[in-house]
């Protein structure tokens, strides 16, 4: 059996807390990963709030950091909680900032899974609706598929990892789809 191509991912978390469930949600999917696909996680917290005179030459170090790292990247995935029915601010934010120039950003044409994790029944999938429709108005590719959402995250999340076997599976099905939506983008 051929050995499969390296795949390179980014992970974005949407929450900044140190015991952010999201944070341990994703850190444990890229730790679970095959050997041949590598998810660096980018952090969001010196990430300025977004202002267009900035555009341009003028752009944050860290914000050309972050945006290199989309660029560098095959697929982006991104965990995220939901604050008070929606996307957090944290991941708006990055995504603004990232989206620029408009039409031409490293966002464009991206394949991305969105996940998110949240201590209620529904798991933040009301946030999800908005962070799709931020990276639809990027170009970018979310996969059309079941929604991953960590549901009742406080008790799947012990000490800083998802404990939950049947989550971690499924997220790692949902990378599986992200792959194959990477290959297909590469092979156009």
């Amino acid at each position: 059996m051929p050995t499969p191509q390296p795949i390179k991912l980014l992970g974005l978390c949407g929450s900044l807390r140190k015991a952010s469930n999201s944070l341990a949600v994703i850190r444990t999917l890229a730790e679970s990963l095959p050997g041949h696909i590598h998810m660096p996680l980018f952090p969001l917290h010196d990430i300025p709030p977004y202002n267009a005179d900035l555009d341009g030459d003028l752009c944050p170090d860290e914000v050309r950091k972050l945006k290199q790292a989309i660029g560098d990247c095959q697929g982006l995935v991104l965990c995220s909680p939901e604050y008070n029915y929606g996307i957090s601010g944290v991941l708006k934010n990055a995504l603004d900032w990232a989206s620029r120039p408009s039409m031409n950003s490293p966002l464009k044409g991206k394949p991305a899974l969105i996940m998110t994790s949240s201590p209620s029944f529904a798991g933040g999938v009301r946030a999800q609706v908005q962070i799709r429709e931020t990276l639809t108005a990027c170009l970018s590719r979310p996969l059309n598929r079941a929604q991953v959402v960590v549901n009742h995250a406080n008790d799947k999340v012990k000490d800083g990892k998802l404990t939950d076997q049947p989550s971690i599976d499924f997220m790692l099905a949902a990378i599986d789809d992200l792959v194959a939506e990477i290959r297909l983008v590469e092979g156009a």
